[in-house]
């Protein structure tokens, strides 16, 4: 199977996510999180924000279920059973609290192959309701067995 590098620049219809105070300390707690502002309501408010503040790495939260779409989508034509997830990488901006509205967007940024793998880049970019870009994500993976004919 080659790559399909037509499909890059494809963007897909955007997510929006509700950040709920119990999803940022569920969150919290399973990656081990014990600063105050992740947990404590109170302590957010004396800190200025208006409720829990969002771990950084909640962003896999609202934007991965933006990324599902490009990763499934046929036309970007990814084998699940061969790939390997390379990397990702995340710019922040303001922090994300609960009670904001994240609304994410997906572009698929390259598709490229090379010794018979396929190399696959996708850019989430994750703004709140006040128009703030709070994310800004790469995601790689890796695709064993592709060739170029």
């Amino acid at each position: 199977m080659a790559v399909n590098t037509e499909a890059i620049g494809k963007t897909y219809p955007a997510t929006v996510y509700a950040v709920g105070r119990e999803k940022v300390r569920e969150y919290a707690h399973a990656v081990g999180e014990t600063d105050p502002l992740y947990l404590d309501v109170d302590a957010a408010r004396a800190a200025g924000y208006a409720d829990v503040v969002a771990p950084p790495m909640f962003a896999v939260v609202y934007a991965g279920r933006a990324i599902t779409p490009a990763l499934f989508d046929p036309e970007v034509g990814i084998n699940f059973a061969n790939m390997l997830h390379a990397g990702q990488e995340f710019a922040w901006g303001p922090p994300v609290v609960a009670g904001d509205e994240i609304t994410t967007t997906t572009e698929v940024k390259d598709i490229s192959e090379r010794g018979g793998m396929g190399f696959y880049e996708f850019e989430t970019v994750s703004r709140n309701d006040r128009g703030e870009t709070v994310c800004t994500g790469t995601w790689r993976q890796i695709v064993r067995g592709v060739s170029s004919t």
